[in-house]
């Protein structure tokens, strides 16, 4: 091998470190922020289940509500929303409009 074959095969290894390092540092800095800190996520994916080719339904969890989801590729609808801490047939689904707006006050 040439010199030049052995520098390019070494700065494509530099390029590659510095990119993991930069990914990694991202990753600690997301793990570091906490619920009520600025810049904490108050949108959550809970769970997702395919129901066909291309669409789905999602468990999201916005400030207080859980809210059901359905996805498709047009498309994204609220088929249900509750508070976090009501149990399952606790309390009835509240209306989809104070869903938008709790994403709205999130975003």
């Amino acid at each position: 091998m040439n010199m030049d074959a052995l520098r390019m095969i070494g700065s494509l290894v530099v390029v590659f470190g510095l990119l993991g390092a930069v990914l990694w540092g991202l990753k600690r800095l997301q793990l570091q922020t906490r619920p009520g800190q600025p810049g904490a996520r108050r949108l959550q994916v809970l769970e997702s289940h395919s129901v066909g080719p291309r669409q789905k339904i999602a468990l999201v969890r916005v400030g207080a509500h859980e809210v059901l989801v359905g996805v498709s590729p047009g498309q994204i609808t609220a088929l249900g929303q509750w508070p976090v801490d009501a149990e399952a047939g606790d309390a009835p689904p509240l209306p989809a409009p104070s869903f938008l707006q709790e994403v709205r006050r999130a975003l």
